[in-house]
């Protein structure tokens, strides 16, 4: 999805000589190609408005792709008051520049905030469409794991996850994810699972595809046990085994019989000087 940010009391946004409106910038170009195109930026105040322009790569401080090669003929423009200025910019693709998607921005300051719209940048020559899935944690309640984009195309990824258990499937889920993965990038994700069984051994497989042919698998296994329960019913058992264990001791002589005595009984029975009781 485009960014295109609304300032107070101004705002930014791609030139449109027809009203169509445009979300972003696009821009094809192959490599060494020099393109061009405008922002348009609004100022409906009835005071002058200041405006610093630069390029800017999405998630990063310094610009070192796109944003870097973003150029203008003037960083700092002077708007009057209700006015809507055109700024021309263009986009210089390095020679080495390798083909596939490379998104950025141009920023807009004044007054202290940053405004900016999208620009999307694909570099002509052969695309790949790859993705990898990683790091696959099966927790109570969820499932989290890693989606890396290891081509050079803007992936929009699907979701599918399954979880297998002792009496079959605990889970079998699929949807589009809201996220745009752009190339190189790596996005950490939770899968909520709120219905995760009590007690059962699982085995998780993720699944993620996207456009081109991108896809990838990985798996997981858990083992989810109600240790509550678990713990209330050892105690049970352990109080049982002691309470039968007191029992039994309780039913033995106090103190134990030598064998020799027994012995000496039996050979003065033989004797006849000891008789059993009548």
């Amino acid at each position: 999805m485009a960014l295109v940010l609304v300032g107070p009391g101004w705002t930014v946004a791609p030139s449109s000589t027809d009203g169509d409106g445009r979300p972003y910038v696009y821009a094809e170009g192959a490599p060494g190609a020099v393109l061009e195109d405008k922002v348009a930026v609004t100022n409906p105040s009835d005071k002058p408005l200041k405006v610093s322009l630069r390029g800017a790569d999405p998630g990063r401080e310094k610009a070192t792709d796109t944003g870097a090669w973003i150029r203008f003929a003037e960083t700092t423009v002077k708007i009057p008051a209700r006015t809507r200025a055109e700024v021309p910019f263009t986009v210089s693709v390095p020679a080495g520049a390798t083909p596939g998607d490379h998104p950025g921005a141009v920023v807009a300051r004044a007054g202290g905030r940053d405004v900016g719209v999208s620009v999307h940048l694909r570099v002509s020559g052969p695309t790949l469409s790859a993705l990898t899935v990683e790091n696959v944690r099966v927790d109570k309640g969820s499932i989290a794991y890693d989606v890396v984009n290891r081509g050079n195309t803007t992936l929009s990824p699907r979701l599918a996850v399954r979880a297998d258990g002792v009496l079959g499937a605990a889970l079998d889920r699929s949807r589009a994810l809201p996220v745009q993965l752009l190339p190189g990038r790596r996005a950490s994700l939770t899968e909520p699972w709120r219905n995760a069984p009590a007690l059962d051994a699982v085995d998780v497989k993720v699944t993620v595809t996207a456009g081109g042919g991108a896809a990838d698998s990985a798996t997981a296994s858990a083992r989810f046990v109600p240790w509550p329960a678990v713990g209330g019913i050892l105690a049970v058992l352990a109080g049982a085994g002691c309470a039968a264990y007191w029992y039994l001791r309780r039913r033995r002589p106090s103190w134990p019989v030598p064998p020799h005595l027994f012995r000496l009984l039996r050979l003065l029975r033989r004797q006849g000087n000891v008789r059993s009781a009548p």
